[in-house]
């Protein structure tokens, strides 16, 4: 079960091991008692935040040398009564101070129980809580500024805003149905409710459309590299990724499935995809390559056509009707054969007619225009305005929990259209608070599955 009795006192390895340094925390109401029985220094009197220097004991047996850090309730992570040990990395050190602290009375603390408590203590609230599991595995800029916005509150806040603004709305109606036997009595014309309405309604759909990004970014931004056989697309994988990825060969058809890497990219991670080119075949695996190269398109962010030639009327159309979603980038490749450059004046213009993108020129085997490309990349990923105080959503209990959301508050407006009564309006409206208190899991009794589902992942010592 994930969810222990909290009045345990429970301890945890915070870091890796292997390393110079090791940190093992506890936390409970007999932190600091138990820790006194194997500590040489005095803790009762122990300042909050405060750090002592000591040795770890057992009997006469000094273990380690180490730094002791001291938190007092509520003033901890937690916002219980907590410790915690800096120890020297050996294993034998570490794995003796945990078995001295649970022959005194502590419990091996479950994954993420620490980030538990700190939600059942009110020191975080469930959209921060998956925040720190994000902040824990940010690998770049991008997504260390999303969990850092998330945890500094930024989608509480936001939920806020929109509480606010729904129990106004609420307000109005419950005193409307207050003196409902006044039937001429109105307090608020209903095309100002539901003007209020939309707005709420515009603010959610607002955070809705962030899931996309947010996913994007935590799972790399995905780029697929399409075109013709022998186009170039396995060499420009490589020179993008900056190493042998792909298979590359002069015989058509090489590439027969699609191959994935990821690099980061202005602290954005990209995912790049080459997919098996395009062309009329016989060859049943070939074939199966290029539906897979189209489905890769589908589920692309970004699309780059790499081309040699001129394209025909038909190859434009089909890639204009497969990308119209997309942001579309047409590359010629092989700029260093003059003899092919030559021939990419004309169809600079007929791209461009069609795609309304400018075309870039690079060659992927010299590396001439790459840098170009990638920032091409980076523009088409729409996220020079990304910092932390962009409220992004990431998390897909978030997501459903605002579709939820949205749904109740389209029949709120429906409702308002038609003039329906508003004991009717009221039921509706409160859904909607209750979805959104669903997110950060204050105002509502928050189901034990959803809290194992949040902390399940979590590493042990977090």
């Amino acid at each position: 079960m994930l969810i222990h009795n909290s009045t345990d006192t429970i301890c945890a390895l915070a870091t890796a091991t292997g390393g110079a340094l090791g940190i093992i925390r506890i936390s409970g109401e007999k932190s600091l008692e138990i820790l006194a029985d194997i500590f040489s220094r005095e803790l009762s009197t122990a300042r909050p935040n405060s750090i002592l220097y000591g040795h770890i004991v057992n009997d006469s047996e000094i273990i380690d040398e180490v730094m002791v850090s001291v938190f007092r309730a509520p003033h901890s992570y937690t916002g219980e009564d907590s410790a915690e040990i800096t120890c020297h990395g050996s294993r034998y050190i570490l794995n003796k101070v945990l078995e001295l602290l649970v022959q005194h009375g502590c419990r091996m603390a479950g994954p993420g129980e620490f980030t538990q408590r700190a939600y059942l203590n009110g020191k975080l609230d469930l959209s921060q809580a998956e925040a720190v599991a994000d902040l824990i595995a940010s690998n770049n800029r991008a997504t260390h500024q999303m969990a850092m916005s998330q945890l500094r509150g930024g989608i509480s806040t936001e939920l806020s805003r929109l509480r606010e603004q729904l129990l106004k709305l609420t307000s109005i109606l419950e005193l409307e149905l207050d003196f409902s036997d006044h039937e001429d009595l109105e307090f608020v014309e209903r095309s100002e409710l539901l003007e209020l309405a939309q707005k709420i309604d515009n603010h959610i759909t607002r955070l809705v459309k962030t899931f996309e990004t947010g996913q994007a970014l935590k799972e790399g931004i995905p780029v697929a590299i399409v075109g013709k056989t022998n186009v170039g697309k396995s060499t420009l994988l490589n020179r993008l990724v900056h190493e042998e990825r792909a298979i590359v060969s002069d015989i058509h058809g090489t590439t027969r499935d699609t191959v994935e890497d990821v690099i980061t990219m202005n602290g954005v991670n990209f995912r790049f995809i080459d997919t098996a080119g395009i062309r009329q075949t016989i060859d049943t695996v070939e074939q199966i390559g290029i539906e897979r190269t189209y489905a890769a398109i589908s589920k692309a962010r970004i699309v780059i056509w790499l081309i040699d030639e001129t394209p025909t009327p038909a190859e434009l159309a089909d890639i204009k009707q497969r990308c119209s979603e997309k942001s579309l980038i047409p590359v010629w490749n092989k700029s260093d054969l003059s003899t092919l450059y030559n021939k990419s004046a004309s169809t600079s213009v007929c791209c461009e007619s069609v795609v309304a993108t400018p075309l870039l020129h690079i060659s992927a085997k010299t590396g001439q225009g790459i840098d170009t490309l990638e920032q091409a990349l980076f523009d088409a990923a729409h996220l020079e305005a990304l910092s932390e105080n962009d409220v992004i959503i990431t998390s897909a209990r978030q997501y459903q929990a605002l579709t939820n959301a949205h749904d109740n508050i389209i029949r709120v407006i429906s409702s308002l259209q038609q003039n329906l009564s508003g004991d009717l309006i009221s039921l509706d409206l409160n859904l909607v608070l209750d979805d959104l208190a669903e997110i950060t899991g204050q105002g509502r009794i928050v189901p034990t599955e959803v809290l194992e589902n949040i902390f399940i992942n979590f590493c042990v010592g977090k």
